[in-house]
C-alpha cells in the first residue's frame, strides 16, 4: 500500500473512532508510548473462555492477553500512518501460540507484545528482517518441563485485507485469528533438529514462571 492510499485509510479510521478513542490513540504516537500502554491493561484471563477482542472491546474492558494486545497496537499503528502488521509465532499443541503486532523504524523491524510472563516480550526495532525477529523468541519458548516448543512463524500478516471494522466491532474477531493461523508459516527445524534441542535449565524455567498479573 502506498502512502498516500495509506493516508486515505488512516483518515476513515479516525471518523469511525470515538473522541475518546482519538484521544488514547493520539497520545500513543512512539513504539514506546505503545508498548508502555499494552503493559498498563489488565492480562485478558478469558483467553480460558475464548475471547478474541476488538481493539474498542479492549479498551472497553481495559484488558487484553496476546492477539488482543497485538490488535490494538496495530491498530494505533494504522491511526499514525503504519501498516497494521501482525506476527503469529506457533508452537506445539500442548503449548499456545504467541501473537505480536509488527512495525519498523529506521529499516529495522521491532514487536509490541501483550504476555503475562517475564518472556516473549516487546522487542526493539533492532532485528534486521522479520525472520531474524521471530527467532528472538525461540529461546524464551518453552513448557515447565524445559522443553521448546516454537516450531514456525508467520509471514507479515496484513489486517488492512478485512477492511477497518475489525478495530471497532462489537464482536469477537476469530475469522481473523483462524485467516492468521492457516496463512504461510515458516518451519524453524526439521525433526532431526527438533530431537536434539536441550531443554531449558533450571533457573531459566524458574524466572519463566515470573507473571505480571495473579
Amino acid at each position: 500500500m502506498n502512502g498516500s492510499l495509506l493516508e486515505k485509510t488512516r483518515l476513515e479510521l479516525s471518523k469511525s473512532l470515538s473522541k475518546e478513542e482519538i484521544g488514547i490513540f493520539r497520545k500513543l504516537d512512539t513504539p514506546k508510548k505503545i508498548q508502555d500502554f499494552l503493559e498498563i491493561l489488565a492480562i485478558n484471563f478469558d483467553y480460558k473462555k475464548d475471547t478474541c477482542m476488538s481493539p474498542r472491546l479492549a479498551l472497553r474492558k481495559k484488558k487484553a492477553h496476546c492477539i488482543e494486545g497485538a490488535f490494538l497496537a496495530a491498530a494505533i499503528q494504522l491511526f499514525h500512518g503504519q501498516k497494521p502488521l501482525l506476527l503469529d509465532l506457533k508452537s506445539v499443541e500442548r503449548d499456545f501460540d504467541h501473537v505480536v503486532a509488527l512495525f519498523s523504524r529506521n529499516g529495522k523491524w521491532g514487536a509490541f507484545s501483550k504476555t503475562n510472563h517475564a518472556v516473549l516480550r516487546y522487542r526493539e526495532p533492532v532485528y534486521r528482517d522479520v525472520r531474524e525477529l521471530a527467532m528472538s523468541f525461540f529461546h524464551e519458548y518453552f513448557l515447565d518441563d524445559g522443553k521448546k516448543t516454537m516450531r514456525s512463524f508467520s509471514a507479515p500478516f496484513n489486517l488492512l485485507r478485512f477492511g477497518l471494522n475489525w478495530i471497532t466491532s462489537e464482536k469477537s474477531l476469530w475469522y481473523i485469528a483462524d485467516a492468521l493461523d492457516e496463512c504461510r508459516h515458516y518451519a524453524i527445524l526439521n525433526k532431526k533438529g527438533i530431537a536434539s534441542l536441550r531443554r531449558a535449565d533450571a533457573i531459566e524455567i524458574q524466572a519463566g514462571k515470573l507473571t505480571q498479573w495473579k
